[in-house]
């Protein structure tokens, strides 16, 4: 995208989200290479303010609540040659015309991977040391004793880690759990053996690693062959006591079941994603002493919006400096990706 003068870099998603994810300095790094559309980020492409900003964008910078870029959207922007998203999955916004139109497109995704694997390596540990229901225990009844009888399994040496899905934040999960004592097994249905051992797990189908994990991770793309992956035919499968992690999308897990396994008191759940989202008030596992529900904060929040800019605007350089993308999504990688 080299030209001689300087391209028009314009932004379509929340109307507040853009001071979240560019400081003064992201913003200083923007203006040394682009000229940047002033007034609010667009949230609506029918406006007056809206067309006339299309019609001078050769790059789009999104984030969440970026309306779709249609065909009629794409014929109001003749000049667009690049989407760089900074956020995860384009699939809310990119359509068919984009594609055809040849566009550039990138997204942030290894960004905002980072604090799900974070909280997703966090919770594993705490999980296993049964910190959830004892904290409760605790706080209710002021002591707790004779630990070690009551939980024998509590603690986190040599506990089998069980990777559903070699995503991106898969991958990143596995790397943060090579640090710990744990036995890693991965399934994927696009993974090799070799890779997961360079992952440093071991590759195994879906019913033997929810038959043989302590902890079960979800890190799968939501697709119609994965809605309720884990379904009660293999939730019937684990092992008393082990703990469910859903951090990906709810549809991966079928609630009705789960919610059965758990009131047998045979499964623990983190569930920081469900369906629906949020469970209803008379939802089971809402109070339930082996469910914790966190409120979909797994992803890029507060200070970590600032990482998913600053990948955004490292692509925005490297494009106008007529590098290809580093982080480019390709059409054929979206039937495998979130």
């Amino acid at each position: 995208m080299t030209r001689s003068r300087r391209a028009r870099v314009a932004f379509a998603m929340h109307r507040d989200l853009r001071e979240h994810l560019l400081d003064d300095e992201l913003l200083h790094r923007l203006r040394a290479v682009a000229d940047i559309e002033a007034g609010q980020a667009l949230h609506d492409f029918s406006t007056p303010g809206a067309v006339a900003c299309l019609g001078r964008a050769e790059i789009l910078v999104t984030g969440w609540g970026c309306p779709p870029l249609t065909a009629d959207v794409l014929a109001l922007a003749p000049q667009l040659r690049a989407v760089v998203h900074a956020a995860g999955s384009v699939k809310h916004h990119i359509t068919p015309a984009c594609w055809e139109r040849g566009l550039s497109i990138s997204s942030a995704a290894s960004a905002n991977a980072v604090p799900v694997a974070e909280y997703t390596v966090a919770v594993i540990i705490l999980a296993n040391k049964r910190v959830f229901p004892l904290a409760a225990e605790y706080r209710a009844a002021g002591t707790s004793t004779n630990l070690s009888a009551r939980y024998p399994s509590l603690g986190n040496y040599r506990k089998r880690i069980g990777i559903v899905g070699a995503s991106a934040i898969g991958r990143r999960v596995l790397a943060l759990l090579r640090a710990y004592a744990f036995d890693l097994v991965v399934s994927d249905p696009y993974l090799a053996a070799s890779e997961a051992g360079e992952l440093g797990a071991e590759l195994v189908d879906l019913d033997e690693l929810v038959a043989t994990s302590d902890v079960v991770s979800l890190h799968a793309p939501a697709l119609p062959e994965t809605r309720h992956l884990i379904n009660a035919r293999r939730l019937s499968m684990m092992r008393p006591g082990t703990t469910l992690i859903n951090t990906a999308r709810g549809d991966l897990v079928d609630t009705a079941a789960l919610t059965a396994a758990v009131q047998g008191g045979h499964l623990y759940a983190v569930l920081d994603v469900t369906t629906p989202e949020p469970l209803p008030f008379d939802s089971p596992l809402r109070g339930h002493p082996h469910v914790v529900l966190t409120p979909h904060v797994a992803g890029s929040l507060g200070t970590e919006l600032l990482r998913m800019g600053e990948l955004a605007v490292s692509e925005v350089e490297r494009l106008i400096a007529g590098v290809p993308p580093r982080h480019a999504v390709l059409q054929h990688m979206l039937g495998r990706t979130a």
